[in-house]
């Protein structure tokens, strides 16, 4: 009989665990991560009645490559372009929770007399909530339609990211042993350096690979092809000083900006599964019942700080954010959690030696009570914001309410904000390429140099000359391309208060052109040099040559964003004639988010008794306060409906109402069951505000004598008057001076009707 590998038995063994265990937890409705922490306990060293693995190394082996595969298809389903659609509420709400908990959790563990190492530990794994445990809770009690709801996969998706940089500054001060603010600051520049960099050389650079490649991709290949780039950007990451997992989460997101994304995650969902179970296996076979036990009292009070600090924090966050404080309350409740992430900190810590034996089980005792409170906390927030509402005095009350009132205004007025992220966005970006192309300059292309040429003086002339030229396409960009959007035009036409502002913008980043060319040469010659000869023939260059540096340049910006949007150009092909057609056109529209209303896509029951009625005979603005922004029916969509128009089965109504609203509306409209409408609202529809001023000259009309329907096609929401909101007032209403109005239609009619209001001014 032949010798079978210990590794062989401990697999099957693990599996077989695994199987069994999940198949009970199915059964019982309950996360599978805990199904598989258990198969880990009854096949660890501390369960004496069952088998136990033999060969551990291996499985730890096994369990880091689970953590790769993890990471990486963790960023296949993460988009960089979705942390931007985030917005600033979940950011804001997301960063408060994370500073929060991060640091109570890190005094909690001094507290109970914890190492540094192991309280920094702590803190990090408390600083994200598990994406699984809140979607199942979420299906569960049919709430993903909620407002709040959307936020909190906001704050997901924002918890995400900055956990995975948090596990590489614990990795950094595990290894290094120190905290010092200076190095911690220089470690994060850094990572964030690279992050971009990584990411803008793969957008430029992987999708045409793969595009030019595709007759030769098929499933085998490209399932290696993935793997093979996950893991060589494991090594590179490592390599430059960060974690295997970050390295594997940046290429996922990078792969996701592709073509090839779904697929890619198609493939690899079995093989992360496979080793993830190992993974999850492999941490259920470090608890010990008796650590438990002797650490009982740390699992309860890390179980309380995660109950009630992620509680109170994310409920602040939201307020921070502008959030009415209903929906904060309900953010908050909802992530009361621990997830999977708890585990791979803790991981972390172990594998480098830092952390010590007890941190797992006080990790799944905490993560194992919080997924039972879990929907519970969620079902009980609205009689919590009830109580907190009776006992709250009314003058704090009122402040909320204009706090929330006040971020909002802030909000009606956005050129500005558009001008400077679009000039940050500039400024950042081409400053990195810049760096990096410093970097490649000084350590690989003069060593390369030095052997045809034997003067040092002739060396770097060279060096600085070939640099420059490579170079200069970003130096142009970073010093003289203008942002390419609507509102920098907007306030340039604007000569008395912004053409100052935008001159000063403009002086700054050519001065930071200048000291990037300037340090350049510095690298190279003397200081001098740099500022009397390098600088202005650099400067003298950009200027002669700027028409033809300028068209490179814009050749060189339009692939990048061919490649960065291809997925959505595909998808968009694809849908073209297809059913689908909402897909195609809809998406959260989180202007809505402080009105407590929001757009929900609902199809009509062929069963219905409202069929082939119209919405005049209807009458269910009049009778339950909502509004119909569209009627989509097979492959065309009716945008803001009138009274004549008529439901037919299979009709998808976009319907704008309050939480409140719709949970009276929705047992009449009789809908079935729904999924996440998070990409359900069409792209067309916009929700935008105009102020009621001297230009537009509205006051004093009622919304029927405005035209504004008419003229924009669209309809009238909401009407914030003196911090109080009127959601979906009737035509007769009557606008005020300083009436913030928020009007739902089609973009290029209201962006018309904002210009002719400026015009007749």
């Amino acid at each position: 009989m032949g010798h079978l590998p210990k590794l062989i038995e401990d697999l099957a063994l693990i599996l077989i665990a695994a199987a069994i265990t999940t198949l009970l937890f199915k059964r019982i409705k309950q996360p599978l991560v805990l199904g598989y922490i258990i198969a880990g306990f009854i096949v660890g060293p501390y369960l004496s009645l069952t088998p136990t693995v033999a060969d551990t190394a291996n499985i730890e082996t096994l369990a880091e490559i689970g953590v790769i595969f993890l990471l990486f298809s963790l960023g296949l389903e993460f988009s960089f372009k979705k942390l931007i659609r985030v917005g600033g509420a979940a950011s804001i709400t997301a960063f408060v929770e994370i500073i929060f908990i991060t640091i109570a959790g890190y005094f909690t563990g001094k507290a109970m007399g914890w190492s540094t190492m192991d309280s920094l530990f702590l803190g990090g794994m408390l600083a994200s909530s598990s994406t699984t445990i809140i979607i199942k809770a979420f299906d569960e009690l049919g709430i993903k339609t909620k407002q709040y709801a959307r936020v909190v996969f906001g704050v997901l998706v924002v918890e995400d990211i900055v956990v995975i940089l948090l596990m590489v500054m614990l990795s950094t001060v595990a290894v290094t042993k120190q905290f010092e603010g200076t190095e911690m600051l220089f470690m994060v520049v850094k990572l964030l350096f690279f992050l971009l960099l990584w990411f803008i050389a793969g957008i430029f650079l992987l999708p045409t690979f793969l595009k030019r490649a595709r007759t030769l991709l098929d499933e085998e290949t490209l399932l290696i092809l993935s793997i093979g780039l996950c893991l060589g950007m494991v090594v590179v990451a490592t390599q430059v000083g960060f974690s295997a997992e970050l390295g594997a989460f940046i290429m996922g997101s990078i792969l996701a900006e592709t073509t090839k994304a779904e697929k890619v995650e198609h493939l690899i969902k079995p093989v992360k599964d496979l080793f993830g179970a190992v993974f999850f296996v492999s941490v259920g076979m470090l608890i010990d019942p008796s650590a438990m036990v002797q650490y009982r009292w740390p699992i309860l009070w890390v179980t309380l700080l995660t109950l009630f600090g992620k509680c109170i924090s994310t409920t602040l966050g939201a307020l921070l954010s502008g959030q009415p404080l209903k929906q904060s309350v309900q953010v908050g409740m909802s992530m009361a959690q621990i997830g999977e992430f708890a585990f791979i900190v803790a991981a972390l810590g172990l594998s480098l030696g830092v952390t010590s034996d007890f941190i797992f089980p006080v990790a799944v005792g905490v993560s194992a009570i919080t997924t039972f409170t879990t929907p519970y906390m969620i079902k009980f927030s609205p009689a919590f914001y009830n109580f907190i509402v009776r006992i709250l005095p009314d003058k704090w009350e009122s402040k909320l309410n204009n706090y929330s009132s006040s971020a909002q205004k802030i909000q009606a007025e956005s050129n500005w904000k558009k001008v400077l992220k679009a000039y940050v966005s500039i400024v950042v970006t081409n400053g990195i390429i810049l760096l990096a192309l410093m970097l490649l300059s000084l350590r690989f292309l003069q060593p390369l140099l030095e052997k045809y040429f034997d003067g040092e003086i002739t060396l770097n002339i060279v060096t600085l000359v070939v640099s420059l030229i490579i170079a200069a396409p970003f130096l142009w960009a970073l010093m003289a391309k203008r942002p390419n959007n609507m509102s920098y035009k907007e306030l340039w036409l604007d000569r008395q208060y912004s053409h100052g502002p935008l001159l000063v913008l403009e002086i700054s980043r050519n001065i930071v052109g200048v000291l990037v060319v300037a340090f350049w040469v510095d690298q190279l010659f003397s200081g001098t040099v740099a500022i009397l000869v390098a600088v202005p023939v650099t400067i003298l260059v950009l200027v002669l040559f700027s028409k033809r540096i300028q068209i490179f340049y814009q050749r060189l910006e339009g692939r990048f964003l061919v490649n960065l949007n291809a997925r959505e150009i595909a998808a968009e092909e694809k849908n073209s004639s297809s059913d689908n057609i909402l897909r195609r056109h809809f998406k959260p529209q989180e202007e809505l988010s402080p009105w407590d209303a929001h757009m929900i896509d609902m199809e009509v029951n062929p069963l219905a008794g409202y069929v082939g009625k119209t919405l005049e005979e209807l009458g269910w603005r009049e009778k339950y306060g909502v509004n119909i922004a569209y009627i989509k029916r097979g492959d065309r969509i009716i945008y803001a409906p009138g009274r004549t128009s008529r439901l037919f089965p299979f009709d998808h109504l976009g319907i704008i109402a309050s939480d409140d609203q719709m949970q009276t509306f929705k047992p009449v409209f009789d809908v079935r069951e729904q999924t996440d409408n998070s990409e359900q609202i069409v792209e067309d529809i916009v929700v935008q505000k105009l102020v009621v001023d001297e230009h537009n000259k509205l006051k004093g009309l009622t919304i029927q004598q405005s035209g504004i329907r008419e003229r924009a096609n669209g309809l009238i929401i909401g009407i914030e008057r003196n911090n109080e909101r009127i959601i979906n007032p009737t035509s007769t209403t009557v606008f005020e001076w300083n009436d913030i109005v928020w009007i739902v239609g089609e973009r290029g009619k209201i962006q018309k009707l904002n210009e002719a209001s400026r015009d007749n001014s």
